[in-house]
Formats: C-alpha cells, sequence, structure tokens
C-alpha cells in the first residue's frame, strides 16, 4: 500500500536489484577464479635474427613440424664466408619449440624454448614473435673426439617483411 513501509523479509527493490547482483558476480568475480589461459602463438614461419647482426634463422611451420636453416656469417679468417645449418629435427606443440641443426665443420645447434609474441603489432612487423629459451651450441674435436657445449640464454625476435633483404 502506498505510504506503508515494507514488513519485515519483503524486498525493498524486487527483481532489478537481483538482476544487477547476477551480473556483477559474473563480471567481476566468477572470471577471477577461473584459470588463465595463455593463448597460443600464430604460425612461426618467418626469418628471425641469430646471434651475430647479419645471421638469420628461417623456420617454416608446417603443422608441429619445422623446417629451415641457420645462416651464420663467419669471421675473415674462415675460409667459407657462410656457413648454412639445415634444421634435421624440430616440433612444435602448443607454444614450444625445439630444433637441432645439421652438424657442419664439427659443430651444431640446438634450441629449446618458447614461441611468443612480441612488442610488433601486425604479422610482417618486426618483434611481431619471439623464439626464447636456451640455445646450445655443440662443437666436437675431430682430433681427440671431445665434445663441448656453450649453453645460453637467448631471445630471437622476428624481423620485418622488408628487414634484411638481399
Amino acid at each position: 500500500m502506498p505510504g506503508t513501509s515494507p514488513k519485515c523479509g519483503q524486498a525493498l527493490y524486487g527483481p532489478p536489484l537481483l538482476f544487477v547482483f547476477v551480473v556483477l558476480l559474473f563480471a567481476f568475480v566468477l572470471p577471477a577464479q577461473l584459470p588463465a589461459q595463455t593463448a597460443e602463438a600464430p604460425s612461426m614461419t618467418g626469418r628471425y635474427h641469430f646471434l651475430g647482426p647479419e645471421d638469420t634463422l628461417a623456420v617454416l611451420q608446417e603443422e608441429d613440424v619445422l623446417k629451415g636453416y641457420i645462416d651464420v656469417f663467419q669471421g675473415e679468417d674462415e675460409s667459407d664466408a657462410l656457413l648454412s645449418y639445415p634444421i634435421t629435427i624440430g616440433s612444435r606443440k602448443g607454444n614450444h619449440v625445439e630444433f637441432r641443426t645439421r652438424k657442419i665443420h664439427e659443430k651444431y645447434y640446438r634450441f629449446t624454448g618458447t614461441v611468443e609474441r612480441g612488442s610488433g603489432r601486425r604479422p610482417g612487423d618486426p618483434d611481431f614473435l619471439r623464439l626464447a629459451g636456451e640455445l646450445d651450441t655443440v662443437a666436437s674435436n675431430s682430433v681427440t673426439g671431445e665434445q663441448t657445449t656453450e649453453r645460453k640464454q637467448v631471445v630471437f625476435k622476428s624481423m620485418g617483411k622488408n628487414e634484411g633483404e638481399p
């Protein structure tokens, strides 16, 4: 009745307030309790900066299989100006990446890490994708048979669409 106060147990604001409460519950409380999902980076096919300023890592992703090569420029005292190490074994499972190159002059590379988004805004931008992880440079002494492994943490940033063109 108009002009009378509600009786005990009677709703003061009715269904609209309940609706607002339920919306707020779904919008703020429940998402905070759900586990965060990490988005998988797009195809990692492309060229990446490698160890030296002119060195290149080129990757072709075909489903979960990785192919490609690493071009490494040699010092002036070396017999070959450029060594191209083909990727012989490579895979991607989610954002986890692994590859190994063929051995050339008793040396090969092995990488284990992740592919992740970089600071580039669009595919084709420099640093759109990054390969971050551990790189092993494995070298063998052909005389003694001794093998040495140099391990380092690396981040290889993708090259821009027109970057490093010959």
